[in-house]
């Protein structure tokens, strides 16, 4: 009996072993899920916006979608969430055209065409080549609004508290991608495994820019607290606003739209 209860202890822990492995060894796949898709503007519908070709390093190319401002009206600068690619983001993309925004959403390493792997280090760099580059044609850093998407939302707080910015958007954010990965698989010892981990939580205490944060109460993915809780880190001036019936990705649907517009509108007074 003792004999047979000990194979299946060695046989069970063998299984939890080789599934430790797996999720270190596939980690970086199951974070970034990319749609290769290269897709041209116009495709899904939007005009007034092209595509740009950025090369942060030799031998990489990234590709982002801009639309510049009208009459010197912010530029929102959009890092989206670990799925998809930027044709994704087209009605996001025409919601900040219509409201005389400019918008320059950057794609991810091998998302929407782009070329090499990604990875927390490369995103971090790219992103502040793109911010560099949006500088380049002029746009003031006062005028540069972060947006960040769920995953992108790491990107985003990075940024902010790298670079001189007019205010920060987070929708769906984290405290860290470690709180995530652990909340996700509670039965294995992610955190010290984690290769990319985006501590926003820490890079937040540095921003002192003007904060939104958006989120949904029935989030399933990046559960509601875990805003709160980077919400609570962060100085003033914030904001937090949660939707009742909001999920991961719908908050559009459920009026965040609005609360964006009279965010944006508080940076010019």
């Amino acid at each position: 009996m003792v004999a047979a209860l000990t194979k299946i202890l060695i046989f069970m822990g063998g299984i939890y072993l080789l599934l430790l492995v797996g999720l270190y060894l596939g980690q970086r796949r199951l974070i970034y899920v990319p749609n290769p898709d290269r897709v041209a503007p116009v495709a899904v519908g939007l005009s007034g916006v092209r595509e740009v070709e950025f090369t942060p390093e030799t031998g990489v190319q990234v590709l982002g979608w801009y639309a510049p401002a009208k009459a010197n009206n912010p530029t929102i600068l959009y890092f989206h969430g670990n799925g998809g690619n930027l044709a994704g983001r087209s009605d996001r993309i025409k919601f900040f055209q219509n409201a005389g925004l400019g918008v320059l959403v950057m794609s991810y390493r091998s998302y929407s065409g782009s070329t090499g792997l990604p990875s927390e280090r490369a995103n971090i760099s790219d992103a502040v080549h793109v911010y560099d580059w949006l500088m380049g044609q002029g746009v003031g850093s006062r005028n540069i609004v972060l947006f960040g998407e769920s995953l992108g939302t790491g990107v985003a707080t990075q940024i902010a508290a790298l670079k001189e910015i007019g205010g920060l958007i987070l929708d769906a954010p984290y405290t860290s991608l470690v709180d995530i990965a652990q909340y996700g698989y509670p039965y294995f010892p992610v955190r010290p495994l984690l290769k990319d981990r985006y501590p926003s939580v820490g890079f937040i205490k540095r921003i002192d820019a003007p904060l939104l944060i958006i989120h949904g109460q029935l989030d399933q993915v990046i559960p509601v607290h875990f805003g709160r809780s980077l919400f609570d880190a962060a100085i003033e001036p914030k904001k937090i606003v949660v939707f009742p019936k909001g999920g991961h990705t719908d908050l559009f649907d459920h009026g965040a739209m609005q609360e964006i517009r009279l965010f944006m509108q508080s940076l010019r007074n």
